[in-house]
C-alpha cells in the first residue's frame, strides 16, 4: 500500500508529514527545511517558482508573485502573474505539487494520496476548492481535516492524557480558528468551533506597514508596486523582531523611501486594537456554543505561527484570566496531526484505535417562505452548527400555498435569519399534484458525513416519490461581479423597513444575537425579530412599547450569551439595558408577550420533526 501524506496547506507556509516508525514525521523540502512558503511566482519566460524562492520575488517582482491566496479559496478571485492568470485553488495546487515532489524525494517512492487540513471555519466552497487543488496537483484526496482537529490529534498523541478539555487557539498567517476539544481515553471529540477566515498574522504586517507610512507622511498612492512590496516585507521583519524584544527598528531603503523609525509593542497594541477585538469574538462565541466556562478548560493550546507573538499570548492570558497557556510547536503541530491522521487511515497498529469525532462548522438548512415578510425566504435549519458528525436529520414541511404544482427546495449553509444572506449549495425542484397544503407533507432528510459530503433526500408520501441529491465537489465559486452584487444585496437587507435609527439598531442587534445562538433560543429570537418588523410596518402607537420590550429582551439574551466567559470590567460593553421593573412595566411586558404569542400562533405551524 502506498503511503498517505498529511498536509498543512497554510496561508503563510505549508508543510507535510507522514506516519513512519511509530510516529508522525515531518518531511523536509529540497532546501532541507520543513516550512515551504505558500508563495507562487511566474517569471517572463513562464518558469514557476514555489516556496522560498518565490517569497524572495514578492518585493522584487510583485506583479509576477502571489501570496495569501488561501484567504480566497472557493472564490473566483483572479491572480495575474506575468502573462498567466490563476485562481486561488490553482495557486494552491502548485504548492501541493511542490510538496508532492518533496515527499516522493524523501520517501523514495511515488505517493498518491493526501489528507489536507483546512481552517475549521472554511465553508463548502473553500473546502471543495481545496479538494480540487489536491486533484490538480495529482493527489487522491478522500479526507479533509479541520486544522484545530489535527492540532488536538497531535497534542493528544504526544501528551496521552486520560481526560482533558482543551481550547485550541489556531492563529496562522491568514486565518483564525478557535475550538473546544474534549479528550478521553483514545477519543478526541470536537465540541464547538468558531473563527475568522480573514484574520491572521498578515493583518499585523499590513497595519505595521500602514502605521510606518502614515508616520513618515508618505502618500501611498504615489508608490510603485515594488516599493509597496519592500515596505510590507520590512513590516513583517519588524513584527518578527518585536517577537524577540520590546522595541524594533523598521528601516525602509529604496528609491522612493529612505527612512527609519522605532516601533514598540505598545505602539502595536494601540494601532492594532481592531485586530485584538476581532481575536476576542470567536473565543466568546465558542465558549457560548460549547456551554463551557474558563474554569472548566484544563488546557489552552496555541497553534500557528502568529501565536509566537508575545502580544497575542498576553492578550489571551488577559481575556481568559490564566497564565498556563501552552505553545506546542506552533509552526508544525497541525502537520504533525495530519501525519497522525494519515497513520489512522493507513490502519497503523500504534494509532488505529484512536477516534476523532468532528463537527459541522456551519448550519445547514432550506429556505422557507417567511409568513411575516412576504417574498423573503427564511432559514429553516436541518443541521445546526457544532453538530457531531456524521449526522442525519429529517424534518417535515408543507407547500407554501394550496394547490401548488411545483416545490423548489433551496439548500443553504450559514447562520443568518434570511436565506439570501447565506451560501446557496443547490436546488431540488419537485412536481406535486394540486392539493390542499396540509394534504401534501414533504419529508426532507439531510445526511452529513465526516468528509463534508451532504446528501439530501426528499420523500412525498402522497405520491410515494423519492428524490436524492448529493452535494460534493460542486463548483460554487462566484465571479467578482456576483460578489459585488451580493454585497449590494446585503446593504439593502441591512436597511430595515424601520423609519428611525432605534428600529435599525434593534434589528441589527437582534440579527447578531440570532447568529450567535442556536436551538430554541435562536428560533425565539428569529420570531421576535419578525414580530418586531411586523409592528414597524404597522407603525401604530404600540411601536414604542414593543421597542422598549425588545431592548430589554435582547439585553437579557446578550447576558445569556456572555455568561460562559468572565471578562474584566473594561471588556464589557454598556450594560445599561437592565432596569428594575415597575408593576406597570411588568404588566406591559406581559401584554406584549400575549400579543406576540397570538401573532406567532397565527403565522406558524410547528410541524417540523427530527
Amino acid at each position: 500500500m502506498s503511503k498517505i501524506i498529511g498536509i498543512d496547506l497554510g496561508t503563510t507556509n505549508s508543510l507535510a508529514a507522514v506516519w513512519q516508525d511509530g510516529k508522525s514525521v515531518l518531511i523536509p523540502n529540497a532546501l532541507g527545511e520543513y516550512l515551504t512558503p505558500s508563495v507562487v511566482s511566474v517569471d517572463a519566460r513562464g518558469t514557476v517558482y514555489v516556496g522560498k524562492s518565490a517569497k524572495e520575488r514578492l518585493a522584487t517582482h510583485p506583479n509576477e508573485t502571489a501570496s495569501v491566496f488561501k484567504r480566497f479559496m472557493g472564490t473566483s478571485k483572479k491572480y495575474q502573474l506575468g502573462k498567466q492568470t490563476f485562481l486561488p485553488e490553482e495557486l494552491s495546487a502548485l504548492v501541493l505539487k511542490k510538496l508532492k515532489e518533496d515527499a516522493e524525494r524523501f520517501l523514495g517512492e511515488e505517493v498518491e494520496e493526501a489528507i489536507i487540513s483546512v481552517p475549521a471555519y472554511f465553508n463548502d466552497m473553500a473546502r471543495n476548492a481545496t479538494k480540487r487543488a489536491g486533484l490538480i496537483a495529482g493527489w487522491k484526496v478522500e479526507r479533509i481535516i479541520n486544522e484545530p482537529s489535527a492540532a488536538a490529534l497531535a497534542c493528544q498523541n504526544v501528551k496521552q492524557v486520560e481526560e482533558a478539555t482543551m481550547m485550541v487557539f489556531d492563529f496562522g498567517g491568514g486565518t483564525l480558528d478557535v475550538s473546544l476539544v474534549d479528550c478521553f481515553d483514545n477519543v478526541i471529540e470536537i465540541l464547538a468551533i468558531s473563527g475568522d477566515n480573514r484574520l491572521g498574522g498578515q493583518d499585523f504586517d499590513d497595519m505595521i506597514a500602514e502605521y510606518f507610512l502614515k508616520e513618515q507622511k508618505v502618500d501611498v498612492s504615489k508608490l510603485d508596486p515594488e516599493t509597496i512590496g519592500v515596505v510590507r516585507m520590512c513590516a513583517e521583519q519588524c513584527k518578527r523582531a518585536l517577537t524577540e524584544s520590546q522595541t524594533a527598528q523598521m528601516t525602509v531603503k529604496c528609491p522612493q523611501i529612505n527612512a527609519t523609525m522605532e516601533i514598540s509593542r505598545k505602539d502595536v497594541v494601540n494601532f492594532c486594537a481592531r485586530i485584538f477585538e476581532r481575536m476576542g469574538k470567536p473565543i466568546r462565541q465558542v465558549m457560548a456554543d460549547g456551554h463551557i466556562s474558563v474554569e472548566e478548560i484544563s488546557d489552552v493550546v496555541l497553534v500557528g505561527g502568529s501565536c509566537k507573538m508575545p502580544l497575542v499570548q498576553q492578550y489571551l492570558a488577559h481575556v481568559l484570566k490564566r497564565n498556563d497557556i501552552e505553545t506546542i510547536d506552533p509552526d508544525h503541530v497541525i502537520a504533525l496531526g495530519c501525519g497522525v491522521c494519515a497513520g489512522i487511515k493507513e490502519r497503523n497498529e500504534q494509532v488505529k484505535d484512536m477516534l476523532l469525532t468532528d463537527i459541522c462548522p456551519f448550519s445547514l438548512g432550506i429556505g422557507v417562505h417567511d409568513n411575516a415578510n412576504s417574498g423573503e425566504l427564511r432559514m429553516s435549519y436541518m443541521i445546526e452548527r457544532n453538530s457531531a458528525l456524521p449526522i442525519s436529520k429529517q424534518h417535515t414541511f408543507f407547500p407554501h400555498e394550496d394547490y401548488q404544482t411545483l416545490v423548489t427546495l433551496s439548500i443553504y449553509q450559514g447562520e443568518s435569519l434570511y436565506a439570501a444572506d447565506n451560501l446557496e449549495l443547490g436546488k431540488l425542484e419537485i412536481e406535486i399534484p394540486p392539493r390542499l397544503s396540509v394534504q401534501m407533507p414533504i419529508c426532507v432528510r439531510f445526511t452529513y458525513d465526516i468528509n463534508g459530503i451532504l446528501e439530501v433526500e426528499v420523500d412525498i408520501p402522497a405520491t410515494k416519490e423519492h428524490k436524492q441529491m448529493v452535494i460534493v465537489n460542486k463548483d460554487l465559486s462566484m465571479t467578482e461581479e456576483q460578489i459585488q452584487a451580493k454585497l449590494r444585496e446585503f446593504e439593502k437587507i441591512k436597511i430595515s423597513p424601520a423609519k428611525d435609527e432605534k428600529n435599525q439598531y434593534i434589528m441589527d442587534w437582534g440579527s447578531r444575537l440570532y447568529m450567535q445562538c442556536t436551538g430554541e433560543l435562536q428560533q425565539e429570537i428569529g420570531r421576535k425579530l419578525e414580530y418586531f418588523r411586523y409592528e414597524v410596518r404597522r407603525d401604530n402607537r404600540s411601536l414604542k412599547r414593543v421597542q422598549k420590550y425588545m431592548m430589554v429582551y435582547l439585553g437579557v439574551v446578550e447576558g445569556m450569551v456572555n455568561q460562559f466567559i468572565k471578562l474584566s470590567e473594561n471588556d464589557w460593553k454598556d450594560g445599561s439595558w437592565y432596569q428594575e421593573e415597575t408593576e406597570e412595566e411588568t404588566q406591559e411586558k406581559r401584554e406584549i408577550e400575549d400579543e406576540f404569542r397570538t401573532w406567532e400562533k397565527e403565522n406558524y405551524d410547528d410541524s417540523d420533526t427530527d
